[in-house]
């Protein structure tokens, strides 16, 4: 049993950890040998994009944010915690740390599977902190003694999910995808800010915008502008060996698409889009628009605008959620709740 105190000090810390990050300070040597190991072991995980994943939980972590996040849901201590199974994704660094964060704020505690590509840096943070560790099981065998589950996948690991976890209180999350919902009225900061959108993590997360909606007669080198300041990522031997691949496979399917020499821009309707690659489509009318957006809901994570749509976030924003901008939209604290 912890106190509600105990665990928000606790979120502190590890926030005051992550923001106070620095290769000169020899008490953060280990977790830069961890980063080095994680780049080891999954190659898209480079040194820059898990200082920025860290960066970001810094700022989410902040004492004022977590008094939001927490405050209208009239937390207590837990008289009987519950054990939480935790299925991980391990497509950008610290992904499952939401999660694993709402289960510990809530009082409950965790069973985590981690993703296979991505099993060193929570198990990590976890291990510096004594009452985070009590609070916290990781296993790569199978689930057991668990009272609900949260799972995050791919569409087929998801029908395996809500197959296998049926009988059990659950999320379970599929593949979606952001969007970027523009008016033709952006500025040159507005489309830089979407380039980031679009490419930050290498356009992996599934808040990461694969899917530009355009006013008719839109220039598209306008995207391509906003994407300059980006093309290092062209650098990066993974991204390139994919950038190579998904062009090779447009030309031998002769498929229409346009290309700068680190990014493409293909007119499709799909709203997922792979890797190097976004998707487009021009609309006439945001009446319709919006109609057709709300038939999509299921497939978006989130939506990029500043064209006054409900719920939408700034450009540049994307991949920078707060502690109650949850995935898919579905409250994980409510659902950890009312267990």
């Amino acid at each position: 049993m912890s106190q509600l105190e105990d665990r928000i000090k606790a979120l502190g810390k590890l926030g005051h950890f992550f923001r106070h990050i620095s290769e000169d300070n020899p008490r953060y040597d280990p977790f830069f040998e961890v980063i080095e190991n994680a780049q080891h072991q999954n190659g898209w995980f480079k040194k820059d994009a898990c200082l920025m994943a860290i960066k970001a939980w810094g700022v989410a972590l902040e004492a004022d944010y977590i008094s939001k996040w927490i405050g209208p849901y009239a937390l207590t201590t837990q008289a009987q915690p519950k054990t939480i199974a935790v299925i991980m994704a391990g497509n950008i660094p610290l992904v499952g740390l939401h999660d694993l964060i709402s289960i510990w704020i809530s009082g409950h505690k965790a069973l985590v599977k981690c993703a296979t590509k991505d099993n060193l840096l929570i198990p990590f943070l976890v291990s510096t902190d004594p009452f985070l560790e009590s609070m916290t099981t990781f296993t790569k065998g199978k689930l057991e003694g668990f009272d609900a589950v949260i799972a995050t996948g791919s569409n087929n690991a998801a029908r395996y999910f809500d197959h296998y976890f049926s009988k059990y209180p659950h999320i379970i999350r599929k593949n979606k995808n952001g969007i970027a919902v523009l008016d033709g009225t952006e500025s040159a900061s507005d489309l830089e800010g979407l380039g980031k959108d679009m490419l930050q993590y290498y356009g992996l997360g599934c808040r990461n915008v694969s899917k530009l909606y355009l006013p008719k007669n839109f220039d598209l080198n306008q995207i391509f502008g906003g994407l300059y300041p980006y093309a290092h990522v062209i650098e990066m031997n993974k991204y390139a060996n994919n950038y190579d691949y998904n062009k090779a496979v447009y030309l031998m399917s002769e498929f229409d698409f346009l290309e700068n020499g680190f990014f493409m821009l293909r007119e499709e309707k799909a709203i997922s889009s792979p890797i190097a690659t976004a998707h487009y489509e021009f609309y006439d009318d945001p009446t319709s628009l919006s109609k057709h957006l709300e038939e999509q809901q299921e497939h978006i994570q989130c939506i990029v605008s500043n064209a006054g749509i409900t719920g939408a976030i700034a450009f540049g924003q994307a991949q920078n959620p707060a502690l109650w901008d949850y995935a898919d939209g579905v409250d994980t604290l409510a659902f950890l709740k009312s267990l």
